[in-house]
């Protein structure tokens, strides 16, 4: 459903369609105009006679061809397979005016993976856009055909279309474009635009550059409007957010002044609680110190203790240690002859098996020695299909084949019998075979060279009995896996290095199967100067497992040559020979040996006269008998022990001279059939491998590398030589590397300057084609959505009424703030209020204690002990508002003054005791001159009658104060009891003040009052 809603968005023309395949030719055969294979040649179609011409029109861009199959492709899905990319038009001239279709043929080939947006562009034909943001991958993904068809284009007198293409992400590509001839419209379905007029009503047709132009007019109309929307409404926003702006500090004040407040109480707290918790620190100190003390003393005489054993344990253990040290010395000697003894004896097995080795491989190779160094296995494949549908008989008996005999039925009831060293029915497979064979193997890793041939007529299985098939493998492959096993094996005594070379004898001359590229250069058999014969320019491919080998065979086995005659339909036309050179490096002793393993598979043996073959195949059999003659005399040379043994006579000879020679062991298997018209070859191939079994070699030699020991002097001269050398350039390098160095500084920073100027550059034309898009995107939506920009101003309509709400909201905000800074100026008010009722109190009490002291002086002692009574009585009555406390006796004054001076008091609240202990001073001072135990006591009475009149002044003035409080912060609950406890320690802590003198107290008195004055207007003003 997504894809079909992208498909329609994209098409911008009324009337034209996308269609999910490919083009087929039946769709317009009629009124076909051109058809072009963009970026592809000229195709045609023999059934439908339809012709699609190559790609001419064009104008720029660049061609794009595949090999991979599309999908659903139609008649001619090549269409598909080759495009034009990039940027490009195409111009059709010479076209009649009238009314045409244009069909766009479109397939992703080039980003098969994806993603989606890989390639969006916009095609326009007759410069109007017919298709937006167009991406081929979301619709049909890759390599499946996309048509837009039925683009109805108007064509003038110039008579041209033009096609055009413009990539928003990536290069646009076009696969064809076909022209029709459209047909004409009727009359009725020709729509013309009209407009109704004002006065009269009447329709007036309108063409339709003039219908595009009203569109135009609306359009910019529309686009006013809204322009003069969004002003407002940006207007109305940055109102509404400098509204809120004010709004956020004024409540940020007020809770800046909240928290200020919340912040001197919760301190005042606070202290209150640490002074607590440190008097009980310090009682839990002590009773802590008391316990650890006892602890302490208790350990250290367990010490004590325990010091007195460990001395006389270290005592007994250092004579133990002096013994240890004396008999060290007789240690050492134990380890060293028990180190002696077993190098000895490691020395002596290491002799001993290098020894037993030896013997092994002694007594191996003279087993091999005794049962003949050419050994010969005879091999009988069954009967064919045809063989057997034909009626032929089989004339092989195989009574005997365990013993190693072999009966042929040469006529009637006589029989000529063969004897070898193993013979093989048809019924033993494959690993039967390699089982006999394997020990060969095993030489060739002890470093001696091995041959192993299949030799017989044609069809008779040599192929098969040699490299086999991917499921039942051959002796090659089979001989190589157990040299790689073997090899594993003796990896910690050996390394082996093994390279493989594939060579075929064709026509006499030597062919290498694994090179990659064929050369006319002829390949000759070199005699090396240790007398090892070898191909100078063949390909050697080193293996190191059995997956390479594998590569290795099917390579040089796909490049033999073979043929097809009256005897094999698949017949070899040459010698094939695989030749396995090892080159291996004993780790005990450093001897290397190189070895070679020769896997022959001869081409077959085959008559003239039975063959019938004529021309280029009559010359191969002619140089395969050659050849094979050659092998015959080699070995008649061989068994009759000539002083001269022809291996020149044929390349097939000469290449196996190392391995038929006396320093060799050689391996034949002579492959015959059972079928009773092949009777007359194979008594010939049995003939001939019985003469091969009688040849007598003698001992095989062990091919060691000679030649390492000159070429590891030769190469240490050499590296001498290039090291002197190389010290000369290394001096030159590092002059030239410092002169370098300092250029390539200069380098690096006109470097680092061009390439920030070019980021620059490349960020500047990001943000201009960003700029671009967006103009482009903004354009096809204002030409494509007039009516929803309607809906948009009504939405913006209801945005607007909403604004102006949150205005009203604003304002009402605003009220509330208003009436909070209402409260705050009544409060500031009552403070005002406040202080001036205690200004007037206390200059009440000055003029009191003024008129005391006066009749003090007139009236006498008890009169004035009186009035002081009064006055006390006066000042213990309760304030209004404010509840009775109890009395403060002299010794919780002390406790108090005591946890004053180890907590440590607020600056502030010592100034308030100093003011009511100069209080308390003054009214003291009226008793200075009497000495009597009675004036003493009437002076501690006096002083502790004012230290409870100013406690009780102060708590009056603490309720006020948590009453107003409770009127400005409206629901925040202080508890009066908690600040009217911290009063009383204050006051507390004022009684371990010394009096001070007259002149002294007044001074003090007019600056804590001042001060005092200060304090309660700031904590008001909180």
């Amino acid at each position: 459903m997504g894809t079909d809603v992208s498909m329609d968005s994209a098409i911008c023309v009324a009337g034209s369609r996308f269609i999910r395949a490919g083009f087929l030719a039946t769709n317009c055969t009629d009124n076909l105009v051109i058809f072009i294979n963009s970026g592809g040649e000229a195709l045609e179609n023999e059934d439908s006679n339809f012709h699609v011409k190559p790609d001419i029109f064009f104008q720029g861009g660049d061609v794009l061809r595949t090999d991979e199959p599309v999908i659903d492709g139609g008649d001619f899905p090549s269409i598909y397979q080759s495009a034009r990319f990039g940027n490009f038009c195409y111009q059709f001239e010479n076209l009649s005016p009238g009314d045409y279709f244009v069909d766009l043929h479109f397939a992703e080939i080039v980003n098969t993976n994806g993603p989606k947006g890989m390639r969006v562009f916009d095609v326009f034909i007759q410069e109007e856009k017919v298709l937006s943001e167009l991406d081929i991958y979301s619709i049909v993904r890759a390599n499946k055909p996309l048509q837009l068809v039925d683009v109805r284009v108007s064509v003038t007198k110039d008579g041209m279309i033009t096609v055009s293409f413009e990539g928003v992400h990536g290069s646009p590509v076009i696969n064809g474009i076909c022209i029709r001839q459209a047909p004409q419209l009727a009359a009725s379905e020709v729509k013309h635009g009209s407009i109704t007029c004002n006065n009269c009503a009447a329709e007036i047709g309108l063409s339709s550059a003039q219908s595009k132009l009203i569109r135009m007019k609306f359009a910019a109309k529309y686009e006013k409007k809204i322009e003069e929307l969004s002003a407002q409404c940006q207007l109305k926003s940055d109102e509404c957010y400098e509204a809120w702006m004010s709004l956020t500090a004024a409540n940020k004040q007020l809770e800046d002044v909240r928290a200020e407040l919340d912040k001197r109480i919760f301190q005042n707290y606070y202290q209150d609680q640490a002074m607590e918790k440190q008097a009980e620190k310090l009682r839990d100190a002590s009773n802590m110190y008391e316990h650890d003390k006892k602890f302490w003393v208790a350990s250290i005489n367990e010490l004590e203790s325990k010091i007195k054993n460990m001395k006389r344990e270290h005592s007994q253990l250092s004579c133990e240690a002096h013994k240890s040290a004396n008999s060290i010395p007789d240690l050492n000697k134990m380890i060293i002859a028990v180190q002696a003894i077993a190098v000895a004896e490691c020395d002596d097995l290491k002799l001993k098996y290098s020894e037993e080795q030896e013997k092994r491989k002694k007594l191996y190779n003279q087993i091999q020695e005794a049962k003949g160094n050419i050994r010969v296995f005879c091999r009988c494949r069954p009967l064919s299909k045809e063989e057997g549908a034909s009626g032929h008989a089989t004339i092989v008996d195989f009574t005997a084949a365990k013993d190693g005999e072999l009966a042929m039925l040469t006529g009637g009831s006589t029989k000529k019998i063969f004897k070898f060293d193993r013979v093989y029915t048809p019924n033993d497979d494959q690993v039967d075979i390699f089982a006999d064979a394997s020990p060969m193997v095993i030489s060739v890793l002890d470093g001696y060279n091995v041959c192993i041939f299949a030799y017989g007529q044609t069809g008779t299985g040599k192929t098969f009995t040699m490299e086999g098939t991917n499921k039942n493998r051959g002796v090659n492959y089979r001989t190589l896996e157990q040299l790689f096993k073997i090899a594993e094996e003796r990896k910690e005594i050996f390394t082996y290095t093994i390279s493989v070379s594939v060579l075929e004898v064709y026509n006499e001359q030597i062919r290498d199967l694994l090179a990659t590229s064929p050369t006319s250069k002829k390949l000759e058999i070199r005699q090396a100067t240790e007398g090892v014969h070898h191909v100078p320019g063949i390909v050697e491919a080193k293996v190191e497992n059995i997956k390479e080998v594998w590569d290795v065979l099917q390579a040089g086995s796909n490049g033999r040559a073979v043929g097809s005659n009256n005897v094999n339909e698949h017949s070899s036309r040459s010698h094939c020979m695989l030749c396995i050179m090892v080159r291996a490096k004993n780790l005990m002793n450093g001897e290397c040996t190189n070895s070679k393993l020769w896997l022959v598979d001869l081409a077959g043996s085959e008559r003239l006269a039975k063959t019938e073959v004529q021309g280029e195949r009559l010359k191969e059999a002619q140089n395969i008998n050659r050849s094979l003659s050659a092998l015959g005399d080699v070995i008649s040379a061989l068994a009759t022990k000539s002083s001269h043994v022809p291996y020149r006579n044929s390349k097939l000879t000469h290449l196996l001279q190392d391995s038929l020679g006396g320093d060799s062991k050689t391996l034949m298997f002579v492959q015959i059939s059972p079928s009773e018209q092949d009777l007359g070859e194979t008594l010939s191939s049995l003939n001939f491998a019985t003469r091969v079994r009688g040849v007598e070699l003698g001992p095989a030699k062990k091919q060691i590398d000679m030649g390492e020991l000159q070429r590891m002097k030769m190469m240490l001269d050499r590296v001498k030589q290039e090291s002197n050398s190389k010290d000369e350039a290394f001096r030159k390098l590092e002059e030239n590397f410092q002169n370098l160095e300092g250029k390539a500084k200069s380098r690096d920073q006109i470097y680092r300057n061009q390439k920030e100027k070019v980021n620059e550059l490349e960020l500047q034309l990001e943000s201009k084609t960003e700029s671009c898009r967006q103009l482009e995107k903004q354009l096809l939506q204002l030409s494509e959505g007039v009516k929803k920009e309607e809906e948009i101003g009504l939405t913006l309509q209801q945005k607007v009424k909403e604004l102006e709400n949150k205005v009203k909201e604003h304002e009402l905000e605003e009220s509330k703030i208003h009436k909070v800074k209402e409260l705050e100026n009544k409060l500031k008010e009552r403070t005002q209020d406040f202080e001036l009722h205690t200004s007037i109190l206390k200059q009440k009490i000055k003029e009191l204690e003024s008129k005391l002291i006066m009749q003090g002086e007139s009236l006498g002692f008890q009169s004035l002990e009186k009035k002081n009574k009064g006055l006390e009585e006066k000042l213990r009555q309760p304030t209004p508002g404010s509840a009775e406390r109890p009395r403060v006796t002299p010794n919780e004054q002390k406790a108090w003054s005591r946890t004053g001076t180890m907590c440590g008091t607020d600056p502030q609240s010592l100034r308030r005791l100093n003011s009511s202990n100069g209080a308390m001073s003054q009214s003291s001072g009226l008793l200075k001159g009497a000495d009597s135990l009675r004036e003493l006591r009437r002076k501690r009475e006096l002083q502790s009658k004012g230290i409870e009149n100013n406690f009780l002044l102060s708590a009056s003035l603490i309720e006020h104060k948590t009453t107003l409080q409770k009127e400005s912060n409206k629901g925040r609950h202080i508890d009066p009891s908690k600040a009217l406890a911290r009063v009383t320690r204050i006051t507390k802590l004022a009684t371990a003040q010394r009096p001070l003198s007259n002149n002294r107290i007044n001074r003090e008195q007019q600056a804590t009052g001042v001060k005092e004055r200060d304090n309660r207007t700031r904590v008001w003003s909180r």
